[in-house]
């Protein structure tokens, strides 16, 4: 699934950007195992002599950047060390030094983890962020590697043509995000970003580097298509298709206060029978009464979309209190959903360790997924009343992803009518229980779901809930490919 969803909000309402957390794309785990052992066990000089990248050790003058993940309420952990690879034989080092040790081993894309997995205490952090090719070969095939973030893979493509179906967070990485599922703006039409994938090479935990397609390792590809990061080895590049890059109208729509109960009503008729290229978002502020606004784009032409919304606006029977589109070329639309509208390429990355201008975000969240739409959309408006600082996201997940078979991936929500994304920009204590008591009670309307890519530590019967009736084949792929549990973490795949 992710963008920075509540700057989204402010952004799209004046049509500008900001800054980066994770949205649609989906921000997803990243492994934390347990550790069994003492980290003093592994020969750090010896594993820094062997690598090609760097090892950054806590004495280390570059360890203290190198361990930040995007979210600073991470910050008091401390990894025994962070490696930052440049290649798969690094990978293979790393892994085999961690399972030779029995110490947590995590990889890191763009660091975006919900549960901070991405960041073991006491483990090895495998950051992947050198690995970041993006090759676009003739046929239109993307060899991605698997530390690229995804502001760097749409302008890689951008410049050949092509587009890849992805999130929307400029700063998250293509390996947790595709891991995961993968949604996001285009998701309608194209589909999730891992219905996409082709192939994936992946270092699994006796370090063997292999390669995972329909044809090699078949029961390891079908569980990285949705799998969740972190489970099932370390993934060091993806080979995707892609199509022509497109032409996007995008919009919002904003509401008055009050109007919550009929435009979510509207909304969730709507988005189930609409076209695969109209994708939307409903974005829910919660508050006395909560407040909301739709906003999203259509692949095609701005006056086909504004036909197709003034269906919408009619159906909610609300007067918006404002209403804008815009016509886009494939890029400039990927940098408005991101945030970076006012900002040049290079500027639209991670400041704390990719020269750009995006900071880093303290926030709380989780999840549910909305399987069908809600039987009465006013216990949605009544939960969220009253409250205060808290945003809910409502992700359209219908045209593409539904005509594939829940078990033919991973991922299990096919035919789903969105995610709910329940976000609080603050880390206190009141807004971990301001969150679980959103989760819990929306939960009581939608069912158990969650979505993986938004994993939450703190989930009740998470595995039915991430991975429904595909969590018992994921446990048996995970335990094949890692017998010994050398990626096993809380909420990892071989515990499902």
């Amino acid at each position: 699934m992710a963008i920075n969803r509540r700057n989204l909000l402010r952004a799209t309402a004046l049509g500008v950007g900001v800054a980066g957390l994770s949205s649609v794309t989906g921000c997803g785990p990243e492994g934390l195992p347990r550790a069994e052992t003492p980290a003093g066990s592994v020969d750090w000089e010896g594993l820094r002599q062997r690598l090609a990248g760097t090892l950054n050790l806590p004495s280390d003058s570059g360890y203290g950047t190198a361990k930040l993940a995007f979210n600073p309420v991470f910050d008091s952990r401390r990894p025994a060390a962070v490696a930052q690879v440049t290649n798969a034989s690094d990978v293979q080092a790393c892994v085999n030094a961690a399972a030779s040790a029995r110490i947590p081993v995590a990889a890191r894309s763009g660091g975006h983890s919900y549960g901070g997995y991405s960041t073991p205490d006491n483990g090895l952090v495998v950051d992947l962020g050198s690995m970041s090719g993006v090759e676009v070969k003739p046929d239109g095939t993307a060899v991605i590697g698997a530390g690229a973030r995804l502001m760097d893979v749409y302008s890689a493509l951008a410049k050949a043509g092509r587009c890849l179906p992805a999130g929307s967070c400029p700063t998250v990485g293509i390996a947790g995000l595709t891991l995961g599922g993968g949604l996001g703006v285009l998701t309608g039409k194209y589909g999730l970003t891992c219905d996409n994938l082709i192939s994936a090479q992946v270092v699994t935990a006796d370090g063997t580097v292999r390669t995972a397609s329909a044809t090699s390792e078949p029961d390891l590809f079908w569980a990285l298509r949705g799998g969740g990061g972190g489970n099932f080895g370390i993934v060091t590049s993806f080979t995707f298709t892609t199509v022509a890059a497109p032409r996007l109208a995008v919009f919002q729509v904003r509401f008055p206060a009050g109007s919550l109960t009929d435009v979510l009503g509207a909304w969730q008729t709507f988005t189930a029978s609409a076209p695969d290229e109209f994708w939307s978002t409903l974005g829910i502020s919660a508050g006395s009464p909560p407040t909301c606004r739709i906003n999203g784009c259509y692949v095609g032409s701005e006056s086909t979309m504004n036909a197709l919304l003034d269906k919408l606006v009619a159906a909610t029977k609300t007067q918006p209190s404002n209403r804008y589109s815009l016509s886009k070329d494939y890029l400039s639309a990927m940098m408005y959903f991101g945030g970076c509208a006012n900002y040049s390429v290079e500027q639209c990355r991670p400041d704390w360790n990719g020269g750009g201008v995006l900071g880093r975000e303290s926030f709380t969240a989780s999840s549910r997924v909305l399987t069908k739409p809600l039987a009465d959309p006013s216990r949605l408006t009544a939960l969220l009343t009253g409250r205060s600082g808290m945003d809910v996201l409502l992700d359209s997940m219908s045209g593409a992803p539904t005509r594939i078979g829940a078990k033919d991936t991973a991922f299990p929500y096919r035919g789903a009518l969105a995610t709910a994304q329940i976000y609080v920009g603050a880390t206190t204590p009141e807004a971990r229980t301001a969150v679980n008591e959103v989760r819990d009670g929306l939960g009581a309307l939608t069912g158990n779901t969650a979505f993986v890519n938004y994993i939450d530590p703190g989930l009740s019967n998470w595995a039915t809930a991430y991975y429904g009736d595909n969590a018992s084949r994921l446990r048996g792929i995970a335990k094949h490919y890692d017998p010994a549990g050398v990626f096993t973490f809380d909420q990892s795949a071989s515990r499902a």
